[in-house]
């Protein structure tokens, strides 16, 4: 078991399997907000669901229309449970609060390995 501390971007609690992809997520045009599949081309998690997944990635890229597309992963009942970003950026940022989903950066990511259970609380990521 490993803990790891990070910086809070939304607070909460949230187990999982880890997704881990190396590549930043765009998640207008990149993930379908219906199905909570990456449907970007070329991505290394393209045909994957994100849903209830904790979400490792490096950072988001793309559109502001990103935060709104997380939050209609929420409200579709496919987003993931949490994410974890190496420095995120405001549009995963402000994406992940108001879709109240557990957000936490400033984690070395390259420490997750898909399919691992990890479980975020707050600051504190635990992988097991």
């Amino acid at each position: 078991m490993e803990q790891l501390k990070g910086r809070i971007i939304y607070k909460g609690k949230a187990e999982g399997e880890a997704l881990v992809t190396s590549m930043p997520i765009s998640f207008y045009g990149g993930v379908d907000p219906n199905t909570g599949e990456v449907i970007e081309k070329d991505h290394e998690l393209q045909g994957i669901s994100i849903k209830d997944k904790i979400l490792v990635f490096p950072q988001g890229k793309g559109s502001t229309v990103g935060s709104y597309t997380l939050y209609r992963l929420k409200k579709n009942g496919v987003a993931p449970a949490a994410m974890i970003n190496k420095e995120t950026e405001t549009i995963v940022a402000v994406g992940a609060i108001i879709s109240e989903i557990p957000f936490v950066d400033k984690v070395d990511v390259s420490k997750f390995k898909t399919g691992t259970k990890v479980s975020v609380e707050n600051n504190t990521v635990t992988i097991t």
